[in-house]
């Protein structure tokens, strides 16, 4: 059974930095593309950050310079170091794990609210 378990997230003034995590089980991690979505309130869920399983990233323009995603294969987890926040990345963050076949598995989510 695939389990995505984020955590990090919580509350940061304008300006701060938080990491989030997300650790993998089930599932051959070092062989999958990881992506970090969020939702901010009464929107759509956009992809934030992603990396393939060789290391390549790619950025929201959005987080372009301010988010970095990264990955530890021996510990099956996948970060998102987020950097000079601003009230906009208010959302709730979950990772993602996929596709695989046909199927793409998400974490339960974490909330990440930027005062200003």
């Amino acid at each position: 059974q695939v389990q995505l378990v984020e955590s990090g997230g919580g509350l940061v003034q304008s300006g701060g930095s938080l990491r989030l995590s997300c650790a993998a089980s089930g599932i051959m991690f070092r062989f999958n593309f990881m992506g970090w979505y969020r939702q901010p309130p009464g929107k759509e869920r956009e992809l934030v950050a992603s990396i393939t399983s060789a290391g390549s990233t790619n950025y929201a323009d959005s987080v372009e310079g301010r988010f970095t995603i990264s990955r530890d294969n021996a510990k099956n987890t996948v970060y998102l170091f987020m950097n000079s926040l601003k009230p906009e990345d208010t959302a709730v963050y979950y990772c993602a794990l996929g596709p695989v076949g046909t199927r793409t598995y998400w974490g339960q989510g974490t909330q990440v609210t930027v005062s200003s």
